[in-house]
């Protein structure tokens, strides 16, 4: 059970005693998030055991594999992100096994993967979000970063449309080098958005849909010494320091912890999710996109923003792998 009494969040942890379902947790998977993927999975395993579980793990890249091993499985625990494993794909295949599941339903998962339709959906929400588009690759280069720039600004980021974790972020230096960057990825499918220089800030909602209870984790700012929160400095490659809580005035705590629930309920998000937000330098709060299968491991900005609440990671463990007990297939 999860709860909030007296601004303090209290959740159970799973007592094995109760617990009698077949567990596997899946991880790996082959998209440009495999490693973070994989250390997620490897944290996950190590406190279902910690709380007396036991789970086999198993590696989403080998398909086959992952069809053999998963006979008698009744719940698979998601420590996986990127395509394939975060997109809906795999979820809906479960669903096809008859096997519960940790996170968000199919069509939430492949809205929100989905940064153009997931930024449609939070808008008409009243979510405040960058102005954007999506790239065209057919006409001419030059042509193309000619639109882009009429419409957003010279100051853009180039970003694939379908990938987490940062992967593939450009951020271009005047038209020429737009024009150069949309010929290098012409073969990707690729979305345009107003630059704005600002604080990373992420916030994390947790629910209970049993009990009607939703709730937000601390927010958790990353600077880092470039223009970009980047793939590599949510990676550890590049230097990170990581604050959480956030410094932030009140008023503007409370509107991206608004923000987030929203954003979340108006996705379809189940259990949990994560939200990333730019917040400018006159303090507004602009959503990037959701995150419905965050990382797992021990330093990732859940487990953070979980310990900051007072929660422990194998608290927060129990949490999501209660959310697996829902049918979301009636609503995804």
């Amino acid at each position: 059970m999860s709860k909030t009494k007296e601004n303090v969040m209290i959740i159970e942890r799973i007592d094995r005693r109760n617990y009698k379902e077949r567990l596997a947790v899946i991880t790996g998977g082959w998209s440009a998030e495999r490693e973070r993927s994989l250390l997620s999975g490897q944290a996950v395993l190590g406190a279902l055991h910690d709380l007396g579980l036991t789970a086999d793990i198993i590696d989403l890249r080998d398909r086959n594999e992952l069809e053999k091993r998963l006979d008698g499985i009744q719940t698979a625990f998601l420590a996986i992100a990127g395509r394939g494993g975060e997109d809906g794909r795999l979820q809906g295949y479960l669903e096809t096994r008859g096997i519960n599941y940790t996170g968000s339903g199919v069509l939430a998962s492949a809205v929100a993967m989905h940064k153009l339709r997931a930024k449609t959906i939070v808008e008409s929400a009243g979510v405040h979000t960058l102005s954007s588009t999506a790239v065209d690759s057919t006409p001419d280069a030059d042509d193309e970063a000619a639109r882009i720039i009429r419409l957003l600004g010279s100051d853009v980021i180039i970003k694939p449309v379908n990938e987490g974790c940062s992967v593939g972020i450009r951020l271009p230096r005047g038209r020429d080098e737009l024009a150069s960057v949309l010929r290098e990825t012409a073969d990707s499918a690729l979305m345009a958005e107003t630059y704005y220089p600002g604080r990373s800030v992420s916030v994390a909602v947790l629910e209970d849909e049993d009990t009607g209870w939703v709730e937000t984790l601390p927010p958790i700012e990353a600077v880092t010494p470039g223009r970009l929160y980047t793939q590599a400095a949510k990676q550890g490659d590049d230097e990170c320091v990581y604050h959480c809580p956030a410094t932030l005035p009140s008023e503007l705590g409370l509107l991206l912890r608004k923000q987030a629930i929203t954003a979340h309920q108006a996705l379809g998000c189940h259990s949990y999710s994560r939200h990333d937000f730019v917040v400018t330098t006159d303090d507004q709060a602009l959503w990037l996109e959701a995150n419905t299968l965050p990382g797992l491991s021990h330093k990732g900005n859940l487990a953070q923003m979980a310990q900051a609440a007072n929660v422990d990671y194998e608290r927060l463990i129990s949490h999501i792998l209660r959310g697996a007990n829902t049918d979301r297939r009636a609503h995804a």
